[in-house]
């Protein structure tokens, strides 16, 4: 039995060598595929005789796990650690994703952010002032100012003031010449002049000197009114200024629509109640200062 076997081993090696490679190959194949291993006896270059012997045998699954990378093909998909070419790239000027987008950032008002609203003034507000009667007659507008420069804490004397105004005989020239001594006396030039050139106030100009004396005695300033007239308080008290005339307006209530009056004219009756209408009409064809 031995001696057959080599003769046909033999007679494959010398008579059929594409068999014998044929036979080895498929023998290589299936041991590689269960694990065998395979010894290569002789070399068929030397001695043309060669012996296969085919030894097969359960190997760790670690060897078979490596013999998995080994023959790996070249052609395998590439790591996923690098960027894929499929991902969509965001185009420029396109709209964010919804999934991005922050709730807070799509509600914010940006006209509202960061700012606080204005407290409201509050419905009646009177200063403290220090009334002084004018001290000849034709020095209302030094009194005036005066009076309402008292209401801010700030105390000066009507010569002082009649000659900043440059006041004369004749009384001081209008409601320009109150800011500007004003601003000049308090911190922040504050004031500003409104004329009121109509012999009657508009119902927009009513509502300008209500919502400028708010503003004012809000900020602890009295505010000066150059008058022309006559006009009838809430008291019944008359006051009469043909020539024209300046008081202080010191206080409000009412939200604005009535005031306080501060007068120089007559130290008896210094201080009374008018509605902002018929202030406003009392002061056409002048102004104030606010």
């Amino acid at each position: 039995m031995k001696h057959t076997l080599k003769r046909q081993l033999r007679r494959l090696a010398t008579e059929r060598p594409y068999q014998l490679v044929a036979t080895s190959a498929l023998a290589l194949a299936l041991a590689a595929g269960a694990g065998a291993v395979v010894t290569q006896i002789d070399d068929p270059a030397e001695t043309q005789t060669t012996t296969v012997v085919a030894e097969l045998r359960e190997e760790p699954a670690a060897s078979r796990g490596l013999a998995r990378v080994a023959t790996a093909p070249s052609s395998a998909a590439p790591s996923s650690a690098a960027p894929s070419s499929a991902a969509p790239s965001a185009e420029p000027g396109s709209a964010p994703s919804s999934a991005a987008a922050s709730p807070e950032a799509a509600s914010a008002d940006p006209d509202l952010a960061g700012e606080e609203a204005a407290p409201k003034a509050p419905a009646k507000k009177v200063l403290s002032y220090d009334y002084q009667a004018q001290i000849n007659g034709w020095y209302c507008g030094p009194a005036a100012v005066r009076n309402a420069l008292s209401a801010a804490g700030i105390d000066r004397d009507q010569e002082t003031l009649g000659a900043a105004l440059g006041t004369t005989y004749a009384g001081t020239n209008s409601a320009r010449d109150t800011t500007r001594v004003l601003n000049a006396m308090v911190k922040g030039s504050p004031y500003r002049t409104t004329m009121i050139p109509g012999g009657a106030a508009t119902p927009a100009q009513m509502d300008q000197l209500q919502a400028d004396v708010v503003t004012a005695i809000s900020d602890g300033r009295g505010v000066v009114v150059n008058v022309a007239g006559s006009v009838t308080d809430t008291a019944g008290g008359w006051h009469s200024f043909p020539g024209g005339h300046y008081v202080a307006v010191v206080g409000y209530e009412d939200e604005g629509r009535m005031v306080k009056i501060a007068d120089s004219a007559d130290p008896s009756y210094y201080s009374y109640w008018l509605s902002t209408i018929d202030l406003a009409n009392w002061a056409a064809t002048r102004g104030y200062s606010s």
